[in-house]
């Protein structure tokens, strides 16, 4: 065991505690597979990062993702708040403005924005894996899943850019808000939802995401969901190229998820709140 840097920061939130949490172990190199996987078990968050040195030249930095159930290839809220841990424990990027970060799935292009009060770090939304409806057989299992009659889900579509996400579209965000779902029902399942909000409403969507297969029945703010629900939304015309999501009311949480594309991307961005730095022994 020795003493490395650790920090807790909360993502998706300019306000504390109203995110996303993310533990990262700053010093992650030397650990092995079982120790991050048993830390990550301890902590008990939907996600723990460790940030290690990059094995590509193009990369600032790698990063291993790890759920309370397994490891994950690549996850969005770990993304920003492991650039944001990296970038202030002293990283220099290569690029000016951006941060590229290595994971299972590749590179990740981070962009850096704001203001002078806070920055905020946007990430380059990855291509889907897999898109297009589901199976019918998949279909069946979301709607019992989400216990929902066939004529309230207009949509249930593959939006998978790593972790395997299914997005299903409802009626409103308030049918979002209302559902109550089956969690025994989801096995295999790593299920998201969306509805729209009225025009002219601060948000234009509410989120929810369920993966009780890897520990985490509802997840409180899902930035890999959202990259893949923004692709699939702008690109079938459901959604502006500038829009900004809720996700976290059930869960007593209001992450805001910040999208927008240009001519390079689809860029998924949020605010990042440091809360706990100090030392851990592993």
């Amino acid at each position: 065991m020795q003493t490395r840097r650790f920090a807790q920061v909360d993502v998706f939130t300019a306000m504390p505690l109203l995110g996303n949490a993310l533990a990262v172990v700053i010093d992650g190199e030397g650990l092995s597979d079982a120790a991050m996987a048993s830390f990550a078990r301890w902590t008990n968050l939907s996600e723990t990062t460790f940030l290690l040195p990059p094995t590509r030249p193009e990369a600032d930095y790698r990063v291993r993702i790890f759920t309370p159930g397994g490891e994950l290839p690549f996850a969005g809220h770990p993304t920003l708040g492991s650039a944001h841990c990296w970038l202030s424990a002293g990283g220099v990027p290569k690029q000016k403005g951006r941060v590229v970060q290595e994971c299972e799935i590749g590179l990740v292009t981070i962009q850096r924005g704001g203001d002078r009060k806070r920055e905020r770090l946007a990430f380059a939304a990855p291509p889907l894996k897999r898109s297009g409806p589901v199976s019918a057989e998949l279909h069946a299992q979301v709607l019992h899943s989400l216990r929902l009659p066939a004529d309230a889900v207009l949509d249930v579509v593959w939006v998978d850019n790593g972790p395997g996400w299914i997005a299903a579209r409802l009626r409103s965000a308030e049918a979002v808000l209302a559902l109550q779902p089956d969690f025994g029902a989801m096995q295999g399942l790593k299920l998201g939802v969306v509805g729209a909000y009225p025009a002219a409403s601060p948000q234009q969507f509410e989120v929810r995401a369920f993966v009780p297969d890897i520990g985490v029945p509802e997840d409180p703010v899902t930035g890999s969901f959202n990259a893949g629900l923004a692709l699939w939304l702008i690109e079938a015309g459901l959604a502006p190229d500038r829009y900004v999501a809720a996700q976290g009311a059930k869960l007593g949480r209001a992450g805001r998820i910040h999208v927008q594309r240009d001519a390079e991307a689809t860029w998924i961005g949020g605010d990042v709140v440091p809360l706990i730095a100090g030392e851990v022994r592993l």
